[in-house]
């Protein structure tokens, strides 16, 4: 493995981590990559669950340090998530590798709605729903979340946090942190399963998750002095982007691949 590969699995995860941990859909960056060495889809969405469970182990210790998770609300939440979760990696196992970019384009078009348009009215608190139990209709949309987040994952992030705080009542830092630990709850099941099916590439998940948990520490650390603004206008970017490639109006992938190669040369 050349060193450039190593740097970019490690400066990617660093973007990664941070990105998925403040706000969510950063996985599209690991998905790409992955994609662009030269893994399947299947292969490059069980990889990406490695860096994922030491991301979320990673911010879910640093919210919890900083008293911002609710444990025993966000495990209820986790329990059908971590259902769901199960039978869509099992649809994600077999699923053709076109049928899963078209679903990748669609939920990333989906996400693009949410990111532009008026994002403070679904990520504004209620705090009146906080004491309240989840309603069997909040666990149900948390068990599709799950179900979601077992066949593809990008962009589920934000799935979770409009869940914990239209449903729940979190405000944005709670539910972020509501966020990690649903998803640590869920993520080793998944990885479990693609492990199981041998679509997992240990090496380039190792090596990404050492940017992962660097950009979650950084994220769990600055998240109540930072705001996910600008992380926002980020993602319509990689949104955007990853919608054209995956559309073919523009291969993003041989231009990287040009360039790096350019690099390799030198």
């Amino acid at each position: 493995m050349s060193w450039i590969i190593i740097t970019a699995l490690i400066i990617s995860g660093l973007f990664v981590g941070f990105i998925n941990t403040l706000a969510g859909g950063g996985t599209i960056i690991s998905l790409s990559l992955f994609m662009f060495l030269g893994l399947p889809p299947a292969v490059a969405n069980g990889t990406n669950r490695v860096a994922v469970v030491f991301q979320t182990l990673t911010s879910s210790f640093g919210f919890r340090k900083q008293k911002a998770l609710d444990l025993h609300k966000a495990t209820i939440l986790g329990i059908p998530t971590v259902i769901g979760s199960i039978i869509g990696t099992w649809i994600a196992i077999d699923i053709n590798a076109r049928a899963f970019e078209i679903i990748l384009a669609i939920s990333m078009i989906i996400m693009l709605f949410f990111v532009i348009y008026k994002p403070a009215r679904w990520l504004k608190g209620k705090e009146n729903l906080i004491n309240q139990k989840p309603t069997f209709m909040l666990l149900f949309v948390f068990f599709l979340i799950g179900i979601y987040g077992g066949l593809i994952y990008v962009g589920v992030g934000y799935y979770l946090i409009a869940a914990a705080v239209l449903g729940a009542g979190f405000d944005l830092i709670r539910a972020n942190a509501v966020k990690v630990w649903v998803v640590l709850l869920y993520v080793p099941f998944t990885l479990l399963i693609f492990m199981w099916h041998g679509q997992v590439n240990y090496k380039y998940g190792l090596i990404h998750a050492i940017g992962n948990i660097a950009g979650a520490w950084l994220a769990t650390k600055y998240a109540i002095h930072w705001g996910v603004n600008f992380i926002r206008w980020l993602l319509v970017v990689f949104v955007i982007v990853t919608v054209i490639q995956t559309f073919g109006f523009y291969d993003f992938k041989a231009s990287v691949f040009q360039m790096m190669k350019s690099i390799s040369d030198v």
